[in-house]
């Protein structure tokens, strides 16, 4: 069984070394590699090639939202999980939009991170409670916000598309469902991106369940 490859990108040492010893004896993990600097992290990882990325968030020089924004840019199928000392709504929120699939806090135990590791790989999301905690406050504030300000007007056709990018289609697969071609798929994805104010995926998918457009 191919074992999925762990990185591990932290200002702190201390960090990266007990986020070792927990995996230690986790067999179907192994760390690929690991750096104390997200700019050097994402020079090794083009050699690495980790399956999942697990990143601080509070880091000198430059933050993982910026970190997790690069990295996913270029190799977008890593998963990333973002560490933080604290859930706090809009770093949650900036983390989520640059393309995380989970977040889990630095005092976690050993079986939550495990937990964490599995649902990633396996191609799911995971929060750990008090995250998810403040995600549904912040959905519920933002929620409240929308229905005071006007609402996007988003024509038919991109809400059929929305729900097909939901469904992860790609262009070409949306193009062949509503028999219109890749290139005009494309334009209205960049519409969508733009009226909806998102930049990733998970960020208009997030926007798309809190406006029910994926019903």
């Amino acid at each position: 069984m191919n074992k999925i490859k762990i990185f591990i990108v932290d200002d702190h040492q201390m960090l990266i070394d007990g986020l070792k010893a927990l995996l230690i004896n986790e067999k179907q993990y192994t760390i690929s590699g690991e750096a104390t600097k997200a700019a050097l992290a994402l020079d090794l990882i083009n050699n690495a090639i980790p399956d999942i990325v697990l990143t601080d968030i509070n880091m000198p020089e430059m933050d993982g939202i910026e970190f997790t924004r690069l990295l996913l840019n270029k190799h977008p199928k890593i998963k990333v999980i973002a560490l933080s000392m604290f859930g706090e709504k809009s770093t949650i929120s900036e983390m989520l939009d640059a393309g995380v699939s989970g977040y889990i806090l630095k005092n976690t135990g050993k079986k939550e991170l495990v937990d964490a590791l599995q649902k990633v790989a396996a191609g799911g999301m995971f929060f750990s409670d008090d995250v998810s905690a403040e995600m549904m406050k912040a959905m519920s504030e933002r929620g409240k916000l929308k229905q005071e300000e006007e609402k996007v007007h988003l024509t038919e056709r991109e809400k059929e598309i929305i729900k097909l990018i939901a469904k992860e289609y790609s262009n070409a697969k949306i193009g062949e469902t509503l028999f219109i071609s890749e290139r005009t798929v494309e334009t209205h994805r960049k519409n969508i991106f733009r009226k909806t104010e998102t930049k990733t995926v998970v960020g208009l998918i997030k926007y798309a369940i809190e406006n029910k457009l994926t019903d």
